[in-house]
């Protein structure tokens, strides 16, 4: 199989390009800055520039892009930039993609934010977007693929919950402040964290890549929990106690509006992926934690 990656550099789609080229696959790259190998080709997204012959004979791009959300406060610039980034790169190739041609299957990120806060409330594909702003940022992210979808091309995105890596995302950034013994639930501690192993992230992916199963997709655990549930067991794993709340006023203060995602949560299920015949690695938080953190 050939696949052209955007958004290699990242915690996703580092892993997913190791995966597929170990297992022999073909993976080309799509990069911001100046070329240093024949399976790099540069792009402009914010100019909505992509080079079709790059795209030509893939059997599918995936598209990863986006700055993180998590990166800095939310001003209205990089509000701007968190939308621009997402947009721009899917529209982009999908522009490509109805013009001249090239892979019939697109694979584009997405995020379980699509739902706003869900409360206690289960939540499918089915489930229409909310009202927050990254809903709105979803809505936005995957209408972009729309002039692919209309030439015929199968599009399938990504719904990802928070993924559970060692090396970056939300485990990375909570650790140390767990093995200090600072860390405690977030607000109320009773938001849905749907969580995700990027084992499974990564598997998922790939699963959709051979699986005609178009549309938007949940890459979610089989089991959401809350966020107490999740600091206690982080802690567990890690061997830290995690009893020192965090008030939802002070997340207010320290993060600005990014506070509105991690003191709200999506009880997101994976129904399409576990409909289509997808296996999980990893069922339980537990299992994932340990599996992940080594």
């Amino acid at each position: 199989m050939e696949v052209v990656l955007a958004g290699a550099s990242g915690l996703i789609g580092s892993a997913l390009r190791d995966s597929l080229r170990n297992d022999g696959h073909r993976v080309k790259t799509l990069v911001r800055h100046p070329t240093s190998a024949a399976d790099e080709d540069s792009w402009d997204p914010g100019a909505g520039l992509v080079d079709p012959n790059f795209l030509a004979g893939a059997d599918a791009v995936i598209c990863l892009s986006g700055v993180g959300v998590g990166d800095h406060r939310w001003t209205d610039s990089y509000k701007k930039q968190i939308i621009a980034s997402r947009v721009d790169s899917v529209g982009t190739i999908a522009r490509s993609l109805a013009q001249y041609g090239g892979p019939r299957v697109f694979i584009a990120a997405s995020a379980v934010g699509y739902y706003g806060d869900t409360g206690d409330t289960p939540v499918d594909e089915q489930t229409p977007a909310g009202g927050s702003f990254l809903s709105e940022v979803c809505v936005q992210w995957e209408a972009a693929a729309d002039p692919a979808r209309a030439a015929g091309v199968r599009v399938t995105h990504l719904r990802t919950g928070l993924v559970l890596a060692k090396d970056g995302g939300l485990v990375k950034r909570l650790t140390p402040i767990v093995k200090a013994g600072i860390a405690g639930k977030l607000g109320t501690g009773r938001q849905f964290m749907p969580w995700i192993s990027l084992t499974d992230e990564v598997g998922a992916i790939r699963f959709l890549l051979e699986h005609d199963v178009p549309g938007p997709v949940n890459l979610t655990g089989p089991a959401p929990v809350r966020n107490a549930e999740f600091t206690t067991a982080l802690g567990q794993v890690l061997h830290r106690p995690t009893v020192l709340p965090v008030p939802g006023f002070a997340a207010k203060i320290a993060l600005g509006e990014f506070a509105e995602d991690v003191l709200t949560g999506q009880n997101a299920v994976p129904k399409r992926l576990l409909d289509a015949g997808f296996t999980f690695t990893h069922r339980d938080l537990d299992t994932a934690l340990r599996a992940e953190l080594g």
